[in-house]
């Protein structure tokens, strides 16, 4: 129901009921009542008694959620646009958390910063041994430098922003390169995060973002 609603194939104001549900999927109203409660949660329906049930438009729906993120990715009439906001919304955060992980950061976070990075980087040249290897390391780099910047409201929102980083490994290109050829640039942003230079670090993460968003067009 939520992959119908992400796609347009349940419009916002299409109405429908319980029943309607139990014969569509053969499950008992029981069933289907805990997963209208589920979506009312998300905000992408509402019931009523009169009525029955509505979907709502996106601009009610839980956006951050993890369910509605997987199901846009997953849609292909809905991927572009979750994409596009996704990486908006990268761009908007994290050049800024990386000048702050630059002034803020402790030694070890810097330190397991670069690392990650220098591991980025060596796989340009000898691929990971393991199948998604790549992946979770870009993945623990991004999310190491939004920890860093101290601000704990950037690191909280590090799994949504990286939703975009694991769609386009499944949804991108047929190399699937988490980094998208910018592995020079994680390590020179590690540098300039290790050596505390906050204008620098900003500049470098901003470029990693375009550049990534440029090979996605």
């Amino acid at each position: 129901m939520g992959s119908d609603i992400v796609s347009g194939t349940l419009p916002a104001g299409e109405r429908f009921t319980l029943n309607d549900i139990c014969q569509r999927f053969d499950i008992s109203r029981t069933v289907a009542r805990e997963a209208m409660r589920a979506l009312e949660q998300l905000g992408m329906v509402a019931s009523s008694r009169r009525v029955g049930i509505t979907v709502l438009p996106i601009s009610e729906w839980a956006v951050y959620d993890s369910s509605i993120i997987s199901w846009r990715l997953n849609s292909e009439k809905s991927r572009d646009g979750q994409r596009s906001s996704l990486n908006e919304l990268r761009l908007a955060i994290e050049p800024i958390a990386a000048s702050l992980a630059a002034q803020h950061g402790s030694p070890a976070d810097k330190e397991e910063i670069l690392e990650l990075a220098q591991r980025l980087h060596s796989f340009e040249d000898t691929p990971a041994r393991r199948v998604g290897e790549q992946l979770a390391t870009d993945l623990r780099f991004h999310t190491m430098v939004l920890h860093a910047s101290g601000n704990e409201m950037f690191a909280a929102l590090s799994p949504f922003l990286l939703s975009m980083v694991r769609g386009r490994s499944v949804f991108g290109s047929r190399k699937r390169n988490p980094t998208a050829g910018t592995a020079r640039l994680h390590l020179d942003l590690a540098h300039a995060i290790h050596s505390g230079n906050a204008s620098e670090a900003e500049k470098i993460a901003r470029a990693i973002l375009t550049e990534a968003r440029a090979k996605e067009t």
